[in-house]
């Protein structure tokens, strides 16, 4: 499990998902299961653990408990796969949003630009768009606003200017792409190639999409006084989680029924957000950029 993934504030979020005897749970990002041990450890005989994850690559790591599900699927189908099996109410659901360290150290993956690799990203290998294939098909106008948006690149204009002047061969690796990238940069070079591979990943994978369709589901299965609970590491997923579990919506929109009275399916625990101690941020370098924020349904 250490070469594949670190848990993350892993107390912290096992204690707010306030765990209490049998229950229905989802680990929603499975990876090497360091979540899902720790729920398990404190889950009782007739409790049900759901775990998903949709890297064929996690089930090296599957945990041998008959309480445990593994689903190997994007948590975004989680209204789905509790309809097909017959769930209608769960107790808590933990996601850790982060890339897992495998998922970054495996060079064939193309996540990283530290390997000489085909530019892939794709978190489901079944998925048919690559990050080649989007440096070689996306117009102008979209790679401007996938860079702005999903990475803060602040020269996301010459960026993408550059990328469509240079499409004359069939495939991008990531040493083509850095060398390019090394050309128009801003700043210090890792921290802006970092900026763009994640843009990349993000988009190939509709990180937030997945999001909001795994937050809308929480809204409908968490039992009343149910416990959501999300990990997340960039700025884009931390407001996205803030607002739904202010607000019920991704938008932070205050939505009022035709009686006037406020939407507010959830209560709000982590009054500040949570974020790693610095002893955790030494061992775990993952754990600089993490955010922990919980909820309880009302």
């Amino acid at each position: 499990m250490s070469e594949y993934h670190i848990p993350v504030l892993l107390n912290e979020s096992i204690d707010l998902l306030n765990i209490d005897g049998n229950g229905v749970y989802v680990d929603a990002t499975f990876g090497a299961g360091g979540h899902s041990r720790e729920m398990l450890n404190r889950l009782g005989p007739d409790s049900k653990l759901l775990v998903f994850d949709q890297d064929q690559d996690a089930t090296q790591n599957l945990i041998e408990d008959k309480r445990l599900i593994f689903i190997d699927s994007n948590f975004r189908y989680l209204d789905n796969y509790l309809r097909y099996l017959k769930i209608k109410k769960i107790d808590g659901i933990l996601a850790d949003l982060g890339v897992s360290s495998f998922q970054f150290d495996s060079a064939d993956r193309g996540f990283s630009y530290r390997f000489d690799a085909m530019l892939d990203m794709r978190m489901n290998q079944e998925m048919s768009l690559t990050a080649n294939d989007l440096l070689q098909s996306y117009p102008e106008e979209e790679l401007i606003d996938v860079f702005s948006k999903y990475g803060e690149v602040r020269n996301s204009k010459t960026l993408a200017r550059e990328i469509v002047n240079n499409r004359s061969q069939a495939i991008w690796t990531s040493n083509r792409f850095n060398s390019l990238l090394d050309k128009i940069r801003m700043g210090q070079a890792a921290k802006y190639f970092a900026q763009v591979y994640q843009a990349i990943r993000i988009e190939i994978n509709d990180e937030m999409g997945a999001l909001k369709d795994l937050l809308q589901a929480s809204k409908k299965h968490l039992s009343k006084d149910g416990r959501l609970v999300v990990i997340s590491y960039h700025s884009i997923e931390d407001r996205i989680v803030k607002n739904f579990m202010k607000h019920g919506n991704a938008k932070g929109e205050m939505i009022k029924d035709d009686f006037g009275n406020i939407d507010r399916p959830f209560k709000i625990i982590t009054k500040q957000v949570v974020i790693a101690d610095q002893e955790e941020q030494r061992r775990n370098s993952r754990a600089k950029s993490a955010k922990l924020r919980a909820a309880r349904k009302i």
